[in-house]
């Protein structure tokens, strides 16, 4: 059997940071996309704090667009 630590197996673990990478990836593409920091994906773990940025992302003013389009 899988190695608890702190309560949580092996496998629990491991599950839950290739759903935290299948939450991050796609979030850091859109804020990087929009002219935000990547990085901000990051909030998206967070739960309250992840419904407060993408009601920033859907209703703030873009840099990207900005800048305009990139060639």
């Amino acid at each position: 059997m899988l190695a608890l630590v702190a309560g949580v197996s092996l496998l629990e673990l491991i599950i839950m940071l290739v759903m935290g990478a299948i939450l991050i990836v796609p979030f850091w593409r859109i804020f990087s996309k929009a002219g935000f920091s990547g990085a901000l994906s990051l909030l998206m773990l967070i739960p309250l704090v992840s419904l407060i940025m993408i009601f920033v992302l859907a209703f703030a003013s873009w840099p990207a667009l900005k800048q305009g389009p990139e060639n």
